[in-house]
């Protein structure tokens, strides 16, 4: 300390010690206590007598000051520290002087660390709800939506939580979970008027503020199994996309103590997260559940022997991720009075679900023709009429295939629209190509195409594919077309198979040839007549009649 003047103007002194104080020092700011090496209080400043009123020269500190009397270290040196006292926040710094006197400086700092908590308080919260929101996104699953909802709840926000749905005739799925004890998932039938402000929340609309509730009139099937004491009970809403996502009940038992305001305000940003994740999963579940209904009806149909003959398909999408695209088969028995069954093997211009929508219609479409199935042509005309008054700019390759048993033989009048003949492979490994040909469909408004007759030997098979196998790019180098020569060679090595062993076999090779490059959309359909002990051997001379 600098020596000037004696003062007693603003620093209190020992009558007897006359020291001299620096006035600078006298009117700090900040509270200044110097102590002798004995523990008597020398002197202090104004701003240490307003902050310790006792403060007075010759007093011990262990009276004046007791938390700052015992603020030393290991070795009795005084150290740094700090401490609450009357409600303040105090850090005091010692400055050692060579009389072995020590001045303390006392710094409010009460501000500062109410100031430093609530920054931890929000990082904290912010870091909740951060990692709640990594959660709840992580599954687009309603129920385990709920799971991760009171689970979360119980983690950081109560000692118990319920979280609901909007009900169904009176039946509610309700998940509940409890501190350290396991979730719990319960279909429950109740009156959500039992609980104040539960029917609210759980409508949505208009939206509803956090409501507590008193224990005493909570029915008991809000309280999980095992909870104990309810001390307190806030339902707070949970809010989806536009629609109500459900509530959540939070419980906290009787020795924790209610919520506090931002405890409050954390639960309602949470529930707010929680109901749109709850929402969105709800959504995907009801979009997931049309489109399989949807894809259904636009899926390939599973084949099996029809009226004595044996069909059997295969198909696989340009995108792996899809299940649908603008290839299709189909297999129609007969009408009643008609012994002709009729495969339809067509490929759309396009890949993915708008090739797939029309692939739909004109699925549809055909099935809507079959009264028409044993005049090609005709079916064709009508067909290429829908497609060109359609708005759709598209267009469709077809082969129809009208199949009928004939003794152990199987008679197969095949029609060809801009689609690639089919190959018929013989019982001796000959292949022979369908001499059919004609124009798109849906391009023009006339079409052209001509039907060829075969009959088909016990083992003969009627392969039809779409350009998605011959066009497909692999091999060695992965530019070279799986071409019709391949399928031809591959056509002959399955000759005398089931038409299911002859279908996986064409698939196979081509998604060798493939590999991992890009493709169109591919499609197999084969018909065979099947071998039996009861069927005699008949030769595979196959001669075809063509008519126009």
């Amino acid at each position: 300390m600098t020596e000037l003047e004696p003062t007693t103007g603003d620093a209190t002194v020992l009558p007897d010690a006359s020291p001299t104080v620096d006035r600078r020092w006298a009117d700090a700011p900040c509270a200044a206590l110097t102590v002798d090496a004995d523990g008597t209080v020398r002197q202090a400043n104004a701003a240490a007598r307003a902050l310790l009123p006792r403060a007075r020269p010759g007093d011990p500190l262990s009276r004046v000051a007791p938390w700052l009397a015992t603020a030393g270290g290991a070795d009795g040196v005084p150290t740094a520290f700090s401490d609450v006292v009357d409600g303040r926040a105090l850090e005091a710094q010692p400055v050692r002087h060579e009389d072995g006197s020590v001045t303390w400086w006392l710094i409010d700092i009460t501000d500062v660390r109410s100031i430093r908590d609530e920054l931890h308080l929000e990082q904290a919260r912010a870091a909740f709800l951060s990692e709640a929101s990594a959660a709840l996104l992580g599954s687009l699953n309603l129920g385990r939506c709920m799971e991760v909802t009171a689970q979360l709840a119980v983690s950081r926000l109560a000692d118990g939580a319920l979280v609901m749905t909007p009900g169904t005739r009176g039946q509610f799925q309700v998940v509940d979970a409890v501190t350290d004890g396991p979730v719990r998932h319960r279909a429950l039938r109740i009156d959500p008027d039992e609980v104040p402000g539960l029917a609210e929340a759980l409508q949505g609309f208009p939206p509803v503020p956090s409501r507590w509730i008193d224990p005493a009139v909570a029915p008991a099937w809000v309280t999980p199994d095992g909870f104990g004491e309810v001390g307190s009970i806030v339902v707070t809403p949970l809010p989806g996309h536009g629609i109500p996502a459900g509530a959540i009940v939070l419980l906290r038992r009787a020795d924790t103590g209610p919520f506090s305001e931002g405890e409050e305000a954390t639960a309602r940003e949470f529930a707010a997260r929680s109901g749109l994740a709850m929402s969105a999963a709800r959504m995907f579940a009801q979009q997931a559940s049309i489109t399989e209904t949807l894809m259904r009806d636009l899926l390939p149909p599973s084949l099996q022997h029809v009226s004595g003959v044996e069909f059997a398909g295969g198909y696989r999408p340009a995108q792996d991720s899809e299940r649908v695209g603008g290839d299709f088969y189909d297999v129609h028995p007969g009408a009643e009075g008609s012994d002709e069954t009729l495969a339809v093997l067509g490929d759309v211009c396009g890949k993915g679900l708008e090739a797939a929508v029309l692939t739909g219609k004109i699925r549809s479409a055909v099935h809507a023709l079959l009264p028409m199935a044993d005049d090609h042509l005709r079916l064709l005309h009508l067909l290429n009429n829908a497609l060109l008054s359609d708005d759709h700019a598209r267009f469709v390759t077809l082969v129809l295939a009208s199949v009928s048993r004939s003794g152990a033989d199987v008679r197969v009048r095949i029609t060809c629209a801009g689609h690639p003949p089919p190959l018929i492979i013989r019982a001796d490994g000959r292949v022979e190509e369908a001499a059919t040909l004609g124009t798109l469909i849906g391009a023009l408004p006339e079409i052209h195409a001509s039907t060829w007759e075969t009959r088909l030997g016990p083992g003969e098979t009627c392969l039809m594919f779409t350009d998605g196998i011959t066009e497909a790019q692999g091999g060695p180098l992965g530019r070279d077309q799986f071409g019709e020569e391949r399928l031809r060679r591959a056509a002959a090595e399955c000759a005398g198979m089931p038409a299911e062993a002859v279908v996986e076999r064409v698939q196979m090779l081509a998604t060798e040839w493939v590999g991992r490059n890009s493709h169109d959309d591919m499609a197999v359909l084969a018909v065979t007549a099947p071998r039996g002990r009861h069927l005699t051997a008949v030769g595979g001379s196959g001669r075809g009649r063509y008519t126009a």
